[in-house]
């Protein structure tokens, strides 16, 4: 379980660096502060609150999901092995369009929803939060979608709890943090552009893989070997 947390954790922070999310970092945390770029690092109390409260926000939908998923899994428990090589291609579907080799338009687009300020309301982040979850899904579908593939094969809808909830915390600690340091996350995303390419290949790479080693119901060989070389994660697991 350790490695499909850790996936789902790097899976979440590829979403943040995707050209689609990344570049409007600076924009929503002023639309949901109220606060222009030059003052959101004079109140850094009101930008940590409202930029936590987005990121609850589409963290709510992002577990709900894979709760759903996890769910229709155990459901078909029955066909647990055809599910899992089910999952296995879907996973290296859209590994490959990351990798460039396919382009399924539809995993291209991005969906903005547009809303009016509140300015000093702090249920408005959380609303934006989980519109910005429904509004980009298209756009970050291949890495989001790879991890909901990943927790239809758990057994637990718990289990598609925590593994969500991972993809969650690693887009959302990397966006909280922009937000607190907004200066330091200006000028760092300037010289970060010109990677996009390199980050999408790395993690096409890796959702591959993974995709290769769950059609082959083969992931336990990787977990055995990590365990084996690092027993103190057995504590994690």
């Amino acid at each position: 379980m350790i490695i499909k947390l850790a996936l789902a954790f790097g899976a979440g922070f590829i979403s943040f660096l995707t050209p689609c999310v990344l570049p409007i970092i600076p924009g929503y945390i002023s639309y949901i502060t109220g606060k222009k770029l030059n003052e959101i690092e004079k109140d850094k109390r009101t930008v940590l609150i409202k930029t936590i409260l987005f990121s609850l926000g589409f963290s709510s939908i992002f577990i709900i999901l894979g709760m759903a998923v996890s769910f229709i899994g155990n459901v078909l428990l029955f066909f647990s092995n055809e599910l899992r090589i089910l999952a296995g291609l879907i996973i290296i579907i859209f590994s490959l369009q990351l990798l460039g080799f396919i382009n399924l338009s539809f995993l291209n687009q991005e969906k903005r929803i547009h809303t009016k300020s509140y300015k000093n309301n702090y249920v408005f982040p959380f609303v934006v939060g989980a519109a910005f979850a429904f509004g980009w899904t298209p756009c970050i579908g291949p890495v989001l979608g790879s991890i909901l593939a990943l927790s239809a094969t758990e057994a637990t809808v718990s289990k598609g709890f925590v593994l969500l909830l991972f993809y969650s915390l690693g887009l959302a600690i990397p966006f909280v943090l922009s937000g607190y340091y907004m200066s330091i996350f200006l000028n760092s995303k300037k010289g970060f552009a010109k990677h996009y390419g390199k980050v999408m290949k790395v993690g096409g790479v890796i959702l591959l893989t993974t995709g290769i080693l769950i059609l082959t119901n083969q992931i336990q060989v990787i977990s055995y070997f990590i365990l084996t070389n690092f027993p103190f994660l057995t504590t994690l697991g």
